[in-house]
């Protein structure tokens, strides 16, 4: 039996490992959703799925579910995983979303025209209709499956292996840009196809998109700003930040960690993933050992207030229903996995000195780095490096004049000059 006490160095009830004295600041009375990316290759999969087991091993009703197109859940349970949910163990369930099933589902009529638009230019039925399926789709149609398991009310807690961490991230802003789409864009674009739409079709015969077209596209968008509102609700979903003891991934952690507070998302926890016992003295691991020391130390100093949670490095693979159970007792000890490990201040507006100031939590980013533009749709623009964010300003900012910002603790902190008798001061 591939047991707990079969990993040589490591014995997950000697406690070998530090680990931070730390209960959970709530316990799981809610739906619960836990997202755990990460650069690729610091063991994401396995993290997650030992987390839905112990979740499932406390009585959770539990689904583990992939954004990841490699799709490597089952490969980690050792066992068959298919597009409908599959139970893996007592109170456990998998899933591999079924991109073509989801693409129907939410995508159908933008795909069919798509599809239209290619054959028009000459493209064979079959290739139009694969190319139809675009880039990302797939990751997409699991972060909306995220939202019907959430509203059907069949689980307890929803662990998302998700895609390394720059493809989440696209993900994640991928519904407030199609939210300004929407509400900036689809509108002109109906008005002018309405006026105009027939005689481009007699002078060019391009399919044209239809009312239903538009109807769909809508209703995809507003699913997205469901799953969006679900995801940004820090006492529902968390995302759990999973890294390894190496300067590289360190410093990608990083930039997640900004990343995910530019666009609301909360973060609750770091796993420190394969980190060498102090009990192995072996010259070749005991340098790794010291090199691992230095940057664990590293990241305690970067992402404090934040816990982490060490895992050992496990001299077998990981593999199988046994195997993830014994992460799980290594990683979470008798803490529940569901709980919410972290709360910290999210975006916040504070009225101060006779003005109001808008403060957004952005951590790891040098202040030369953050641009700040002001869109005349009462939107505030932060610009990080290759990301951008559109702040919708909410009503009481609305139409005030920007007076100043600064980056301070931390913190990128907007002033606005407060209005008297409905003019700015």
């Amino acid at each position: 039996m591939f047991g707990p006490r079969s990993y040589g160095w490591y014995n997950p009830r000697s406690r070998s490992l530090r680990r931070p004295a730390l209960q959970a600041l709530e316990s799981n009375t809610t739906m619960r959703i836990l997202m755990f990316t990460g650069k690729g290759g610091v063991g994401k999969t396995s993290i997650s799925a030992s987390t839905a087991l112990r979740s499932a091993d406390l009585g959770y009703r539990t689904m583990v579910l992939s954004t990841d197109p490699a799709h490597s859940l089952a490969d980690s349970f050792d066992m068959r995983i298919g597009n409908e949910p599959t139970q893996l163990a007592p109170s456990l369930w998998g899933q591999e979303v079924d991109l073509l099933h989801q693409m129907e589902k939410h995508w159908g009529n933008v795909q069919e025209y798509l599809s239209a638009v290619f054959v028009w230019r000459g493209m064979n039925d079959l290739v139009a209709e694969e190319t139809s399926v675009l880039p990302g789709m797939e990751e997409l149609a699991s972060l909306m499956q995220i939202t019907d398991l959430a509203e059907s009310g069949d689980y307890d807690v929803v662990v998302v292996d998700c895609a390394p961490t720059g493809a989440t991230l696209q993900l994640l802003a991928f519904p407030e840009l199609a939210r300004w789409y929407l509400d900036k864009i689809i509108p002109f674009e109906k008005s002018l196809l309405k006026v105009a739409g027939p005689m481009i079709k007699r002078m060019i015969e391009v399919p044209l998109p239809d009312e239903e077209l538009f109807a769909s596209v809508e209703q995809l968008v507003v699913q997205l700003e469901s799953m969006r509102g679900l995801l940004s609700q820090p006492d529902v979903t968390s995302m759990r930040l999973v890294l390894n003891p190496e300067k590289m991934v360190v410093k990608e952690a990083q930039r997640a960690y900004t990343y995910l507070n530019l666009y609301g998302y909360a973060t609750d926890l770091i796993v420190c993933n394969r980190m060498i016992p102090a009990s192995v003295t072996d010259g070749y691991f005991a340098n790794w050992r010291d090199i691992q020391a230095r940057y664990h130390e590293f990241v305690e100093e970067a992402f404090s207030p934040l816990p982490i949670f060490d895992v050992p490095y496990f001299p077998t693979e990981v593999v199988g229903v046994d195997a993830l159970r014994a992460m799980g007792e290594a990683l979470y000890g008798d803490v529940d996995p569901t709980g919410l490990f972290y709360t910290g201040q999210q975006q916040e507006v504070v009225k101060m000195n006779g003005s109001y100031q808008l403060r957004l939590p952005l951590p790891f980013v040098e202040k030369s780095d953050i641009k700040l533009t002001r869109s005349m749709h009462d939107e505030l623009i932060v610009h990080i490096g290759n990301w951008k964010r559109n702040i919708a300003l909410p009503r009481i900012l609305s139409g005030l004049p920007v007076s100043g910002a600064r980056y301070d603790e931390q913190q990128l902190v907007v002033s606005f000059k407060a209005s008297v008798n409905g003019a700015a001061e």
